[in-house]
């Protein structure tokens, strides 16, 4: 999911040149695993949804040691790495050369290469390029390995307040009528947590849907995760299409649409080691 502002917020010089130093330092790791990277190896590395301090150590020193940084937009990483003081060959993998890009990938790590591989921002293969290649570097026997960061989808989760115990996530919605009426009326079955992406674009459009389709649940729309406007909007479907309306459309927007009433009534019965209702609760021998 590609942030539009920035690239990214600015953690500050004297925050880049503290992480630069730590990272410098031959195999960071307070664990005491073996950190050094292995010959061979995809390594999948999150990078941040808007602030730059979100980056973490791990990734700071994969970045800086792999051979290759494969990315979604060279531009955008380039000032990522710019910022991190980093200097790497950048080749592009994004959805129109993912497929082409498998070959050259396969070869470099047979030779033995460490390769990186990043997205706009947060983490590759969600909602963004890379699954292709990832499936088919695992098919090839090599290794794959997650280095885990910011992913919005997740930021917007825990902030929503909504419950996070199972959730469904779809990304995008379709563009097209058709397709996203279905798709919507398939969702507003779904009855735990869901999380949507949408753009600027489309936002106002999906807040009047929301009301047809989850008019009884609530909701919360972030926008601007991590960034200096972050904002996070709580309410029911209506509430929520009205704050829309009001204000102009800026940057990527993620919806946590809240469970179903039954499904909260459940959850709460679970907690009270009581059966849901119109249901035996376990032993119960009663027809």
């Amino acid at each position: 999911m590609r942030t539009d502002q920035g690239p990214f917020e600015d953690g500050g010089e004297s925050d880049l040149a503290a992480i630069g130093a730590m990272t410098q330092q031959e195999n960071i790791d307070p664990t005491g695993v073996d950190a050094s990277l292995r010959s061979g190896s995809l390594y999948l590395v999150a990078t941040p949804i808007g602030n730059l301090e979100d980056i973490t150590l791990r990734a700071v020193r994969v970045l800086r040691e792999v051979e290759l940084v494969l990315c979604e937009d060279t531009r955008h990483t380039g000032r990522l790495l710019n910022h991190l003081k980093i200097k790497k060959p950048l080749l592009s993998c994004h959805r129109f050369n993912e497929r082409s890009r498998v070959k050259t990938v396969l070869n470099r790590l047979q030779s033995g290469e460490r390769l990186a591989l990043v997205s706009d921002a947060g983490s590759p293969g969600i909602r963004d390029p890379g699954a292709r290649l990832i499936r088919a570097v695992w098919e090839a026997g090599y290794r794959v390995e997650p280095v885990p960061g910011p992913c919005a989808a997740v930021a917007a989760l825990t902030a929503s307040g909504l419950a996070a115990d199972e959730f469904h996530f779809v990304g995008y919605l379709p563009v097209k009528s058709g397709r996203r009426a279905k798709a919507l009326e398939r969702l507003s079955r779904i009855r735990e947590t869901i999380v949507i992406y949408e753009s600027p674009h489309r936002i106002r459009k999906l807040s009047g849907e929301l009301t047809v389709w989850f008019a009884d649940r609530d909701l919360a729309v972030c926008r601007e995760l991590t960034k200096r406007y972050e904002e996070v909007i709580r309410g029911t479907a209506p509430e929520i299409a009205r704050r829309l309306t009001e204000q102009k459309p800026r940057g990527e927007y993620v919806l946590v649409v809240g469970e179903t009433a039954k499904a909260k009534g459940n959850r709460a019965s679970e907690a009270n080691g009581t059966a849901p209702a119109g249901e035996i609760a376990e032993g119960d021998d009663r027809p």
